[in-house]
C-alpha cells in the first residue's frame, strides 16, 4: 500500500502519517525502487492503534510513551489520568451549567444585572456590602476594581481578596466610614494634588485597609511605574491619585511596623 492507500483505510490523512514518522510513533517503511513507501498490513495495525489512543484523548507525548511500553502499564496509568481529568471537565461543566441556569432564570424574570456577570462568591460578597452610593463615582471604581482583581488574580489570591474585603465590610460602621472616605475621594475630581483635602481623603482611606491588606502591601511594595499601577493611578483624576498614594504609603508604614 502506498501512503494515500493506508491513510484512506485506517481514516487519517497523509499528513497525518507523515507526522507520525517525523514524531517516531509508527516506524516508516522500506521505500520501492521509485521511491514510494510500500506500507504492509502490519502498519495499518499499528497505525489504526495510534488513531484509537487519540480518539480516547490521549496527546501523541502519552501514545508514544504507551506504544513504548508492551506491558501495558503505562496504558493504564495515562487513562486513569485522563478518566480524572475528565471527572474533573464534567464537573467544571455541571457547575458552570448550573450557574447558567441561575442566570437564566434571571434573566426570564428582568432581575439579570451586571454583578451576575461576576462569579457567585464575589456577587455574594457585593450582596453583603450593600449598594454603593449611586451619585459616588469613586464607589463605582472600587467595584469595578474588585471585578478586575478577582477575574485576573490566581485562585489563591481570589480568595486573600475576598478575605480581606469581607474583613472590611464586617467591621462595625464599615459602610460608614466607606460612603465617608468615597465621599472626599470624590470631591476631590477637580482638586489640585496639593489641596489639603488630599491628605484627609487618603488618611481615611488608610485607616479603613485591614490589617492583612496593609501587610501584604507592605510585604510586595510595587513601584509606582509598574504596568498596572501606573494604569490605575492613570485612571484617577490627579489629586484623588495622589491621595490613594499617599493612603498606600501609609498602608506600607503601618503595615510594617506591625510585622
Amino acid at each position: 500500500m502506498r501512503i494515500s492507500e493506508i491513510a484512506a483505510l485506517v481514516g487519517v490523512t497523509t499528513r497525518a502519517v507523515r507526522h507520525y514518522h517525523h514524531l517516531g510513533l509508527l516506524p516508516e517503511p522500506a521505500r520501492l525502487a521509485n521511491g514510494y513507501r510500500q506500507y504492509t498490513v502490519r502498519d495499518a495495525v499499528a497505525l489504526a492503534r495510534i488513531r484509537r489512543l487519540t480518539e480516547l484523548g490521549l496527546g501523541l507525548d502519552e501514545v508514544r510513551d504507551v506504544i513504548a511500553d508492551d506491558a501495558g502499564h503505562e496504558l493504564a496509568e495515562v487513562l486513569a489520568g485522563l478518566d480524572a481529568d475528565l471527572a474533573r471537565q464534567e464537573a467544571e461543566i455541571r457547575a458552570r451549567r448550573a450557574r447558567l441556569a441561575t442566570l437564566l432564570a434571571r434573566a426570564r424574570d428582568g432581575r439579570l444585572t451586571t454583578d451576575d456577570e461576576l462569579s457567585p462568591e464575589l456577587a455574594d460578597l457585593f450582596a453583603e456590602l450593600g449598594a454603593p452610593p449611586a451619585a459616588s463615582a469613586m464607589a463605582a471604581k472600587d467595584r469595578e476594581l474588585l471585578s478586575l482583581l478577582e477575574t485576573a488574580a490566581a485562585p489563591e489570591e481570589r480568595a486573600r481578596l475576598r478575605a480581606a474585603v469581607r474583613a472590611v465590610a464586617a467591621a462595625p460602621g464599615a459602610a460608614e466610614r466607606a460612603h465617608e472616605v468615597y465621599a472626599l475621594l470624590d470631591d476631590l475630581a477637580d482638586a489640585d494634588p496639593a489641596d489639603p483635602r488630599v491628605d484627609t481623603a487618603a488618611r481615611a482611606l488608610a485607616d479603613c485597609l485591614p490589617p492583612e491588606l496593609t501587610a501584604e502591601i507592605a510585604a510586595h511594595p510595587a513601584p509606582a511605574d509598574q504596568g498596572f499601577l501606573k494604569a490605575f493611578f492613570a485612571d484617577f483624576a490627579p489629586a484623588q491619585a495622589e491621595a490613594v498614594r499617599r493612603a498606600m504609603l501609609r498602608a506600607t508604614e503601618k503595615g510594617g511596623a506591625g510585622r
